[in-house]
């Protein structure tokens, strides 16, 4: 009874275990990689405010391999070739293609897109004639020169928006390195996507790799949404243009092809040549022309797209529209051309490492 007692006494004022030593080396290491994060983090930023132009085009060339990758992955899965000859043969074939397009259509383009540009100043003229019979068009034409003169300054959104594609020489450098980074990244795609795996913990590369993966999966639904509804559109307004006798047909269907690129926005200015050309000729053409590309945009829209992109990612309009804006106005033509596809890969990643990671909440319901 009496050592009772003792015993709790002592199990009371048993004394604390020692304090861990304060690791000095582990302190170091781990207050490097803090700064060394965040320094790289900090000088990416710097060099994208430098030269945004730069992650956008090379964001393009992983748009060109997504596209040979897709097509050579097709071509091996009906043939007997294997990855690399399938890869080598969708290049030789889109270059063959590509050639054969620019050798039997290309003179034939470039006289009608020389045929409407030197014919614009007159259908301006007429355009202007018709508009000064009305009150309200007087007062239009008399604030379209200070309105052209303030859009044609260096600060004005056209400068901004001719951006990296202002001059020949531009355009011919952008696409060599587009093609020279696409190529090579359609090559070996593995090693640029290990690398970047790599960069994460161990225990959240596996994670990592499905989120590159359903990324790359949205861009190429994407994109061959894109490329069909590209053709379609083409091809539509060519044969429609024809049949209105609206001229140079050609020129304005393969503008109108081409535009369709940018969703929303693409093909509302590509309606705003072919209405000058009818309002020039007939002002009831103007409404035949406007009827067509609305019934062209509405197959676009109900038909084409939704069959292709069922499987891609669903991009608000108003988000897209504003994003393009956006990147048009800051970066410029090529900031807004990207802006689509730049836009689904984003939401791919908030989707998975944000909403289902961070929130635990399903991505379907967003």
């Amino acid at each position: 009874m009496r050592g009772e007692p003792q015993a709790k006494a002592v199990k009371r004022f048993r004394p604390m275990p020692p304090t861990p030593k304060f690791d000095t080396g582990a302190f170091a290491k781990q207050t490097l990689i803090v700064v060394g994060i965040t320094s790289a983090v900090v000088l990416l930023f710097l060099l994208i405010a430098a030269a945004p132009d730069v992650p956008l085009l090379v964001f393009a060339g992983i748009l060109v391999a997504v596209l040979l990758r897709s097509l050579s992955q097709w071509v091996k899965l009906y043939t007997p070739l294997s990855e690399g000859w399938s890869l080598a043969a969708v290049i030789f074939l889109l270059i063959g293609v590509v050639g054969l397009i620019g050798w039997s259509l290309a003179p034939e383009i470039s006289r009608q897109v020389d045929q409407l540009i030197q014919n614009l100043p007159q259908m301006i003229n007429q355009l202007n004639q018709r508009l000064a019979r009305f009150e309200w068009g007087e007062r239009l034409l008399a604030r379209t020169p200070e309105a052209a003169e303030q859009m044609m300054r260096p600060s004005g959104l056209v400068s901004r928006l001719a951006g990296l594609f202002s001059t020949t020489l531009g355009i011919l450098a952008s696409l060599v390195i587009v093609l020279f980074i696409g190529i090579h990244m359609a090559i070996d795609p593995a090693s640029y996507r290990n690398g970047v795996i790599r960069l994460f913990p161990f225990n959240r590369r596996e994670r990592i790799r499905e989120v590159l993966d359903q990324v790359g999966e949205s861009l190429r639904w994407w994109l061959i949404a894109r490329v069909i509804a590209m053709i379609v559109i083409g091809l539509l307004s060519t044969f429609g243009l024809l049949f209105l006798d609206v001229q140079p047909a050609l020129a304005l269907g393969f503008l109108a092809g081409a535009l369709n690129f940018i969703p929303y926005i693409g093909p509302f200015l590509s309606l705003f040549p072919p209405l000058l050309i009818a309002l020039g000729q007939r002002p009831e053409k103007l409404l035949y022309v406007a009827l067509l590309y609305m019934v062209i945009q509405w197959i676009d829209n109900y038909f084409v797209t939704p069959v292709v992109e069922k499987r891609a990612v669903l991009l608000p309009p108003a988000l897209t529209v504003t994003i393009q804006l956006l990147l048009g106005i800051l970066i410029g033509a090529l900031g807004m051309m990207l802006a689509s596809p730049l836009t689904a890969s984003i939401m791919v990643i908030i989707k998975m490492l944000y909403v289902e990671d961070a929130l635990g909440d399903s991505a379907e319901q967003v």
